[in-house]
């Protein structure tokens, strides 16, 4: 007995791909935003997890903060040599890896930074050894020792726990990058600094916000710039966003002096 199979249409084919493209279109940006969220609650696991670490190594040393150091390059992270305020607080954490933030993407300015010409450097944490920002106010600066961009520093302060005012307010650490620093929402680079021509620091991390760690050691996912710049950046207390005369704050306000 012979059997006969009836085949699909041309129009069934095309309804079943129709269907198929549909759901992709509505399923394809769910995964993306989950995908994005189980970055943004790691990336606050681990900035936690960073703030255990400040305050065990407070412990260690007098109460007393680690050297500022930021951006070095000459040698870069994981060189002999390296220079990086995460390099003192690895004792404490649980792995290197701590300070590498799954939302880390790097951004224009690796390409340019002569310290890293020949490697193949994607990330702050493989260029820097950070993805995070240590705050040049709260940590202490050592002169002919505290180096940014591997340029020394001449002067000397030295924070301590207790010259910390408000240490559940003050930001000691944060992610590198936030939205808010996008030359749409800091047009002319005139508050954070971020995204001007002709050095583009920035990139965008996370649409949503990105992690802060305070100085007495918890952290929180900061989703606004009217956060940021309420966070309180010196042990005297004064806020990011506050206004300030000294001229050497670019910007006007004290994240320029202290960021």
């Amino acid at each position: 007995m012979r059997r006969f199979f009836r085949a699909f249409t041309l129009i069934e084919l095309l309804v079943v791909m129709a269907i198929i493209a549909i759901l992709a279109a509505i399923l394809f940006p769910v995964f993306a935003k989950a995908k994005a969220a189980a970055k943004n609650t790691v990336d606050l696991t681990d900035a936690r997890e960073i703030g255990i670490a400040v305050r065990l190594y407070l412990a260690d040393y007098d109460d007393t903060f680690p050297i500022f150091y930021a951006y070095n390059s000459e040698p870069p992270a994981g060189q002999p040599g390296h220079k990086g305020t995460e390099v003192l607080l690895l004792p404490y954490a649980n792995d290197k890896r701590l300070f590498d933030s799954p939302l880390d993407d790097g951004s224009p300015y690796l390409a340019l930074d002569p310290g890293l010409q020949g490697g193949s450097y994607t990330t702050y944490w493989q260029a820097y050894g950070t993805s995070y920002r240590f705050d040049h106010c709260v940590m202490s600066t050592v002169a002919g020792e505290s180096s940014q961009n591997n340029i020394l520093y001449d002067t000397t302060s030295i924070v301590t726990d207790t010259s910390v005012q408000y240490p559940a307010e003050t930001r000691i650490i944060r992610l590198e990058m936030f939205p808010f620093f996008s030359s749409e929402d800091d047009p002319g680079c005139a508050h954070y600094g971020y995204d001007c021509d002709p050095n583009i620091y920035f990139r965008m991390w996370s649409e949503t916000g990105g992690s802060m760690i305070f100085a007495d050691g918890h952290a929180k996912w900061v989703p606004s710039s009217a956060e940021f710049d309420d966070a309180r950046v010196d042990p005297d207390g004064h806020r990011s966003g506050e206004h300030t005369d000294d001229p050497n704050a670019w910007s006007g306000t004290w994240y320029s002096l202290c960021d």
